[in-house]
């Protein structure tokens, strides 16, 4: 009777043991058209140690969409019955790593309607925590566009103006030289339709420079460039001779 009272009380424990999750305290920074994970683990509270979360439920949601449903995994499967259209056939859990505490969530095909708030919630039989954290999307845009708006020929100067379309959020738009010096230019004008944007830039450069300067637009570790090309400056010293 003793080893079987033990035995109950070894359970009882078991099942009752606090745990806390381990997640992303930055956004989670994603780029539209890619796949991305939501990092959440399950950790013992005493010591920080992986903790199996195979016998727990755990259920993703969108804090900002009124705790709209994204994944819910149950009695050791996946049922996603009530889960919002949007995340059909793109939600997924290691489930492999279950075992190790593991309770990350996988999106697939990113779009800029998955930016929001997600909660990770796990919870056992006895015990329940949550963790929040923000996703945010990122819209890569087209490669730049240099045109030749003017040449004068006295002073033997080009204006050229570089435009790129369809980036969230805004992007940083530079001329620069072959050593990568910052040119000065004038300011950067920005358009916002919808959620993307256009930007573009002017600078002034003599005809002797021309091929010493390219365009550059940069969001984050994303890099899109260009260089003056010669038809356009050809066609427009034969449009004004």
């Amino acid at each position: 009777m003793k080893s079987v009272g033990v035995m109950m009380l070894f359970l009882h424990c078991a099942l009752s043991e606090k745990f806390e999750l381990v997640g992303q305290v930055s956004p989670v920074v994603a780029t539209a058209g890619s796949d991305v994970v939501l990092p959440c683990s399950v950790r013992h509270s005493a010591d920080q140690s992986s903790l199996s979360a195979v016998n727990m439920n755990i259920t993703w949601t969108r804090s900002d969409l009124g705790d709209a449903l994204v994944h819910f995994y149950g009695n050791r499967e996946d049922m996603n019955t009530r889960q919002i259209p949007h995340y059909r056939g793109r939600t997924a859990l290691f489930t492999e790593e279950l075992q190790n505490g593991n309770v990350s969530l996988s999106l697939s095909d990113v779009s800029v309607f998955d930016e929001g708030e997600y909660r990770c919630n796990v919870e056992s039989r006895e015990w329940e925590r949550d963790f929040s954290f923000k996703i945010r999307v990122e819209v890569i845009g087209t490669r730049p566009l240099i045109s030749v708006e003017r040449y004068d020929e006295k002073s033997e100067q080009f204006s050229l103006l570089c435009e790129s379309k369809g980036w969230r959020p805004q992007p940083d738009l530079q001329w620069l030289d072959r050593e990568e010096n910052n040119l000065t230019a004038g300011d950067t004008e920005s358009h916002r339709e919808v959620d993307l944007f256009t930007v573009k830039r002017r600078i002034t450069v003599y005809k002797t420079d021309i091929d010493n300067v390219y365009c550059r637009v940069t969001l984050g570790r994303h890099i899109r460039e260009e260089r003056v090309k010669p038809s356009a400056i050809c066609g427009k010293l034969l449009h004004t001779a």
